[in-house]
């Protein structure tokens, strides 16, 4: 979409260097698989309606729900219009939801139901002639990892992501994990290659969709202020922070089986770790901004010390905002005897010129004291300072906060001359806060990702190499670390004590998010 240059039919109401001109994809279906799930209903249908309301979406788009339920295609449309209601972004419209009327439709059945599939399967058909859509589809997978092969492989009985047989473009959107070991993903991965060329497969991480971690590579790439100090020679150590408040509420299926490693740590953090650590790429382009991270995540070493460089943690009973909460073995449905970690922190080291050195720490989760996901890089202390040993007692390493959620912002910490009249130093901050700087909201992650998705751009979306390097550094810990049992910490503590001691040995803290 662009703006013409004749002088005649340029829109006098829109500011020259106003560059947020709308990309709209072109007509299409999003089909969801699992849209009865708590996913479909919090975060994809609310992010369709913000979309729309930003008239982000083409005319003739069309939502198509699959899942096991008797519903008609009305049904399906008041069940999304409760959805978007209680879960949108941006304020309610009913003019918006208007032009969205109408183009729902729902097919019933269960993965493993040919007939089920053949019904979508002219249902897609069907809207070429209805609504335009041109064969162009989308197909979200938002449904548990093991029916993954079940809808690919009936994906491919019909034909559905054929794109030469369907006469447009045909995508599939994979919703983590991906896999569960190394062994997993290489087979996820060579079976959703095998249904979808790799070009249209597209591999969900939701924090890459977050603006704050889009602009690492803005405050990195477009300012000459720190890429020079963006070294071995400069920097520390690098803190990765994911810390939750919260429990595993109704999860314990799925995490007494994977824990925080496999749950946040191959997937998120690798990937923030990547955006940090990576390399300038030639161009702003998705083949090469993957190529860099690639090379980041090859050169990770995992810790060759297990039980000196990672640290597991299981919550107690404790407090968390005021309130009492229960320890993890006493949630619902978890086993008394399970020895599924609540909480990890891993020492990396990356093993090439730009980082040798320099450890990377990594750390995620459940029932610490607030919500917050950040990354922090701290600096050498200055090789001499000229003042009295008292003066400087308060002062500690520079550093740059970029902090992901949930206040988005950038937090610069340097050292200064405290007001008075002796020469006392101490850390002082500044600030940039989204909210703050921009009269523009940010888009909420799934918002982009769901966009891209139907656009077809794979800058935000890891490959199948990047999902295999995560792995690579995982399991040596997940093979290590089996049989063992998890150090404790009370909910609402910041870890186990094991992981302050791990940080000690080497003179260092962690960073108090």
């Amino acid at each position: 979409m662009t703006v013409s240059s004749d002088p005649q039919r340029v829109n006098p109401l829109r500011d020259p260097q106003d560059r947020r001109l709308p990309r709209v994809p072109e007509p299409c279906a999003l089909v969801i698989f699992g849209v009865t799930g708590d996913l479909a209903r919090k975060k994809l249908i609310p992010a369709v309606y913000d979309l729309a309301n930003r008239g982000l979406l083409p005319p003739g788009f069309v939502i198509a729900g699959f899942a096991r339920r008797d519903w008609g295609d009305g049904d399906f449309e008041n069940v999304a219009r409760t959805a978007a209601m209680e879960h949108a972004r941006t304020p309610w419209r009913e003019e918006v939801w208007a032009r969205l009327a109408g183009n729902f439709r729902f097919v019933g059945g269960a993965f493993d139901d040919d007939a089920a599939f053949d019904r979508l399967h002219d249902c897609l058909n069907e809207l070429r002639d209805s609504h335009g859509i041109q064969g162009n589809a989308a197909f979200y997978l938002s449904i548990p990892p093991a029916a993954f092969p079940t809808v690919l492989k009936q994906l491919e009985r019909t034909g559905m992501a054929d794109n030469a047989r369907s006469g447009g473009w045909r995508r599939v959107v994979v919703e983590k994990p991906f896999g569960e070991d190394l062994e997993s993903a290489k087979a996820l991965n060579d079976l959703v290659d095998d249904v979808v060329t790799a070009e249209d497969v597209f591999r969900i991480d939701h924090y890459l969709g977050k603006e704050t971690v889009q602009n690492i590579l803005a405050l990195r790439f477009a300012n000459s202020l720190f890429e020079p100090m963006w070294n071995s020679k400069y920097v520390d150590s690098v803190q990765i922070t994911m810390a939750e408040d919260v429990g595993i509420g109704t999860r314990a299926g799925f995490y007494d089986a994977t824990g925080a490693a496999r749950d946040v740590m191959q997937n998120h953090l690798m990937q923030l770790l990547a955006l940090v650590a990576m390399e300038e790429p030639t161009t702003f382009d998705a083949s090469e901004i993957r190529a860099e991270k690639l090379k980041v995540l090859r050169a990770v070493v995992p810790p060759k010390d297990v039980t000196a460089e990672t640290v597991r943690g299981q919550y107690l009973t404790g407090w968390v905002a005021g309130a009492r909460v229960p320890g993890y073995l006493e949630e619902s449905d978890v086993p008394p005897d399970s020895n599924t970690e609540t909480y990890a922190a891993v020492r990396l080291t990356i093993k090439n010129r730009r980082w040798a050195g320099v450890p990377f720490y990594i750390r995620a989760g459940k029932r610490l004291p607030r919500r917050v996901t950040e990354l922090a890089v701290l600096f050498k202390k200055a090789p001499h300072l000229p003042f009295y040993p008292e003066d400087v007692e308060l002062l500690g390493n520079n550093q740059l906060v970029i902090r992901v959620q949930p206040d988005e912002g950038v937090m610069l910490k340097f050292g200064s001359k405290v007001p008075g009249t002796q020469m006392e130093l101490r850390d002082i901050t500044m600030d940039f806060a989204y909210g703050e700087a921009f009269t523009e909201s940010s888009p909420e992650a799934y918002e982009r990702l769901i966009l891209d998705v139907l656009l077809g751009d794979r800058t935000l979306f890891p490959d199948a190499a990047e999902v295999e390097e995560g792995w690579r550094i995982i399991d040596p810990l997940e093979d290590a670390w089996a049989g063992t049992k998890p150090a404790t910490y009370r909910a609402g503590e910041w870890g186990p004590r094991e992981a302050d001691e791990m940080l000690a040995r080497e003179g260092r803290t962690w960073r108090r998010a």
